[in-house]
């Protein structure tokens, strides 16, 4: 690492205080001795513990009750369904979210790193100033300043929401129109939803989730409007306007109607504005993007960039690997590309979606491929009478038996695939997963049972 005693103020200055630039402080001054400064405008946590996983996860949880009620009875349960108190439930939630942002500034003193609770911006290579007016130079500079949703360029677009507003809402609306077709369009469609809000959604797109295996995006679809929520392919909104009421908004197929909010979901953009890095040299992709290499170096050798602000994996465990590995190469002498390949990510849908590796269109562009699938009605809700149904599937490589993909549509799919990302990790054939007992009985053990392809190419 750097020499304790150099001409700078700090061995390392940290821009953004969320779960990667936190993680990538605190190892830097912990573990290696380093001299670290962080500065974050806003609140500690970042987009995750504050605006994003966190509190979506908690709102998870809460809008699931109303389905439990229904099959407490049908398990001999004499429950009734209550009302929702959206302020009970979001007063907990926001006195969680201020625990955690605590837990993250004991975590930053307790490894001795200097916070200043400010926007910063780069003058040089090796100086920050601080919109206290302050200025601190530093031998390497982190940027880890996140992402924000934004708004289309829309007329009256400020009428409408985006996620981060979802949580600071002072009561529930009655009616919600979400405009995308994206994970956090999807999530909160179910949110609301399960939390009794009449949800419509209009999507650009023949389908939602773009992106994900088509096969486990048509089920997560099929469930979502099987449950009532209002989807609207092809459609979005060209016009609209507050009126009594509501807001009345008019759509790309005709359709006029009026809503008590209207949620943008329609995308998201680093956090690089006006920091002063196209005056320094430092290369952007269009949308604002940070360009690094490998060793998230960008092309100012001094300055690196980790997390969604790189647009690489916007995932909050990837930009904390991305830290690590930027510590070790900086200051552990052990140059760390990042690993982007075969990350296990969940959609917190209704029913929820965990995939890793290829999917099939992917796989199936690329080389032969088998596919192994099953969709039944998992044991818990068929008993409850329910109509719900689940998937696993298998995308298996002809020539070497590997599995390139794994897809699982069902409750706690999030909790099933981070386990078998392990396997696809390792690079396990579909053999070893014959090879394994197992778990009966279980929706999760139709992943080592399923013996006769449904589909080869």
């Amino acid at each position: 690492m750097s020499d304790a005693k150099s001409d700078f103020d700090y061995d390392l200055f940290v821009i953004g205080g969320g779960s990667g630039g936190v993680r990538a402080a605190r190892v830097a001054a912990g573990e290696y001795g380093a001299r670290v400064g962080l500065a974050e405008e806003d609140r500690y946590g970042g987009t995750c513990v504050i605006r994003g996983c966190v509190p979506k996860k908690l709102m998870v949880f809460a809008s699931t009750y109303r389905d439990a009620f229904g099959d407490a009875r049908e398990y001999g349960w004499d429950v009734n369904d209550g009302p929702f108190d959206w302020h009970i439930f979001a007063d907990k939630m926001r006195s969680e979210l201020d625990r955690l942002e605590g837990v993250y500034r004991n975590l930053l003193d307790g490894s001795g790193v200097d916070k200043f609770d400010a926007r910063a911006t780069l003058k040089d290579a090796h100086t920050v100033t601080l919109s206290t007016g302050e200025e601190k130079t530093a031998k390497h500079i982190l940027i880890a300043s996140g992402g924000r949703p934004v708004r289309p360029d829309l007329k009256n677009a400020e009428l409408g929401i985006v996620s981060d507003d979802i949580f600071h809402l002072e009561s529930l609306p009655r009616s919600m129109l979400i405009i995308g077709g994206g994970y956090i369009a999807c999530e909160f469609a179910c949110i609301l939803h399960g939390l009794g809000v009449d949800v419509t959604m209009y999507y650009r797109g023949g389908q939602i989730l773009n992106g994900f295996d088509d096969e486990a995006r048509g089920l997560v679809a099929e469930q979502m409007r099987a449950r009532g929520i209002a989807m609207h392919s092809g459609a979005s909104v060209l016009e609209m306007e507050e009126r009594e009421g509501g807001i009345w908004t008019k759509a790309t197929t005709g359709a006029e109607k009026i809503f008590d909010k209207v949620l943008f979901a329609t995308g998201r953009k680093p956090n690089s504005d006006n920091m002063g890095l196209e005056a320094l040299g430092v290369e952007m992709e269009r949308n604002g993007a940070i360009k690094v290499n490998e060793y998230s170096q960008s092309g100012v050798p001094s300055v690196y960039a980790i997390g969604d602000v790189t647009d690489r994996v916007n995932l909050t465990p990837v930009a904390i690997r991305e830290g690590m590995a930027f510590v070790k190469t900086v200051f552990g002498g052990e140059p760390t590309p990042v690993d982007h390949e075969l990350i296990a990510s969940a959609v917190f849908t209704q029913p929820e979606m965990g995939t890793v590796g290829m999917t099939e269109e992917e796989a199936e562009a690329q080389e032969p491929i088998e596919v192994y699938a099953t969709s039944f009605r998992p044991m818990q809700t068929a008993f409850a009478d329910r109509s719900d149904r689940v998937m696993m599937k298998l995308v298996v490589s002809k020539a070497n038996r590997t599995v390139l993909g794994c897809h699982i549509v069902a409750p706690q799919a999030g909790e099933m695939i981070q386990l078998a990302g392990i396997a696809v990790k390792m690079g396990a054939t579909k053999e070893q997963f014959d090879q394994t007992c197992a778990v009966h009985p279980t929706m999760s053990e139709e992943l080592v049972t399923m013996r006769t392809p449904v589909r080869t190419s």
